[in-house]
């Protein structure tokens, strides 16, 4: 398990490191798998518009019930509002954005209205250059708008913990907000606020968020889609 230093003002980012692998190559986040799930809700009407979340473990819901992921429980509130969405669930466990880049064309042959983009975390634990990841990150936001212009698109920001490096840590910090703002989209400046680094809020393995965990990351991304719909 990555032991994480708790820094003063880092403590709400730390557990992010859910979407990483283990360093010795053995991937922490779970069995990876192929196929795209839609998040556990009653069924929507053939109307409905589709919400895909598009992301790693930490959109997948490791470790839970798919209906306890925080897709899920945003399909819940949507469904409460009686609006006319349906959630997708095409969380990855182990995905990096190269890796979503590779399969995103594969997922565009589906419906999409509202593309909710939630990678980058992998990335920043194996340190890759934050050069490469926000070029990933732009591919696969400029495909999502080719296949689908009218489309909305809501980026999702990450932070790496401080052992990473101070700089490495601001900069990757920054490409969120700085493809939020050249491509003019909303932005959760960072996904698990107020669940990072809180033990109770977090599995076993210190890692992935609990069903309560994902409830309060279910309300960081809501706060932001909700005025998207």
């Amino acid at each position: 398990m990555l032991k994480i230093l708790l820094i003063s003002g880092f403590t709400g980012m730390l557990a992010f490191a859910g979407c990483k692998d283990k360093p010795a190559a053995k991937d922490t986040t779970g069995p990876a798998s192929s196929k795209t799930t839609e998040a556990t809700a009653p069924a929507a009407p053939d109307s409905a518009k589709h919400i895909v979340f598009f992301g790693n473990s930490l959109t997948a819901g490791y470790g839970l019930d798919p209906s306890e992921a925080f897709p899920a429980v945003i399909q819940e509130k949507i469904d409460s509002l009686k609006l006319p969405y349906k959630v997708v669930n095409a969380g990855l466990s182990g995905e990096t954005t190269a890796g979503g880049k590779g399969r995103i064309d594969w997922l565009l042959q589906q419906p999409l209205d509202v593309f909710v983009l939630e990678l980058g975390g992998n990335d920043g634990l194996r340190g890759i250059p934050v050069s490469e990841t926000g070029k990933n990150l732009q591919d696969i936001i400029d495909r999502v708008k080719a296949k689908y212009p009218q489309a909305k698109i809501l980026l999702a920001g990450m932070q790496v913990p401080p052992n990473m490096g101070s700089k490495y840590a601001g900069e990757f910090r920054a490409v969120f907000r700085s493809l939020a703002d050249k491509n003019k989209l909303p932005l959760v400046p960072f996904l698990l606020e107020g669940v990072g680094g809180i033990p109770e809020l977090n599995q076993p393995d210190g890692i992935h968020p609990t069903a309560r965990g994902h409830k309060i990351v279910a309300e960081n991304v809501w706060e932001m889609l909700k005025v998207m719909l």
